[in-house]
């Protein structure tokens, strides 16, 4: 007793990091998504990050503050079902998408980079001592995010798709879920949200359109401390919508899949997307780091 009273006291300070998180060191550029990342873009996400001088042809200014990142402790993490709503909600469906166990395949995670040690890109939430984001009466976020658990660099949030219908009918809605995404990210760091890839049906990304612009319009407006970046652009739409290369087909050839684009279809729009990534990151370090220089 005497022993975890001690333990208790010494967390508290400090000194020492609760028991879920023994042995975790934190990402330096976090990803966070949904059921996209595991179906296609998160290979794509890790190696734009794991070349990101490459890709970005940094200029001498920027090239210091992208040294900050350099240490190579990417984490990518897409939960299916989920939106940003599920990592800002204290309880209800939209937190159990993120914290339940998934009934049919016991995985509800595809994690990419160096907190996934095994050969096995699925995951549960909630079990091992990188996923311990669920704890009654708290957001994921404020578990996340405490001092002695996640300590990112730069965080990359990219979500739509479960959230369309909701942000498309309601910009009050939208509005709310940027401001309480706002109060739970740790004040000064750097923060991007993108939108998720086109889908490959017409009607879907009509709604995705009408949500990501109330959406964009909500960050706006929330003086949102994260940049944003549209995901369906003309372009993007252009490269995903009734291309069926870019999807799952079935054997009769039909795309049996219209919301996640496949890892060609992601491969294509990182290379549309670059420049304003790019853009996003350099706008966001220049934030946290004035010190260095501003950019030219």
């Amino acid at each position: 007793m005497i022993k975890l009273l001690l333990r208790a006291a010494a967390v508290a300070m400090g000194l020492t990091t609760p028991a879920w998180s023994d042995g975790f060191v934190s990402p330096t550029i976090l990803v966070l998504g949904d059921s996209q990342i595991p179906f296609g873009t998160g290979p794509a996400f890790l190696e734009f990050f794991e070349h990101l001088k490459d890709n970005c042809d940094p200029n001498r200014r920027q090239a210091k503050k992208l040294d900050t990142l350099a240490d190579m402790k990417i984490a990518v993490i897409g939960v299916r079902s989920t939106s940003l709503q599920s990592w800002t909600s204290t309880s209800g469906a939209t937190k159990r998408a993120l914290c339940d166990v998934d009934p049919k395949w016991k995985v509800n995670a595809g994690v990419f980079g160096f907190i996934n040690t095994t050969d096995n890109k699925y995951k549960q939430i909630g079990r091992g001592p990188a996923y311990q984001f669920c704890k009654p009466g708290k957001t994921a976020f404020e578990v996340m995010f405490r001092p002695d658990y996640y300590q990112p660099k730069l965080i990359l949030m990219s979500f739509l798709g479960n959230s369309a219908q909701r942000w498309a009918n309601d910009y009050q809605k939208a509005l709310r879920d940027v401001r309480a995404m706002n109060a739970q990210l740790p004040a000064g760091v750097p923060c991007i949200f993108m939108t998720t890839a086109p889908s490959y049906s017409q009607k879907v990304t009509a709604l995705r359109v009408k949500a990501q612009t109330n959406i964009g319009r909500a960050f706006a407006e929330s003086n949102s401390q994260c940049s944003f970046i549209e995901g369906a652009t003309p372009e993007t739409i252009a490269a995903n919508q009734g291309n069926k290369k870019f999807f799952r087909l079935n054997k009769s050839g039909r795309v049996k899949d219209p919301y996640h684009p496949n890892k060609r279809a992601a491969k294509a729009f990182f290379t549309i997307e670059m420049d304003n990534i790019c853009s996003a990151i350099f706008e966001q370090l220049d934030a946290a780091m004035p010190e260095i220089g501003s950019i030219r």
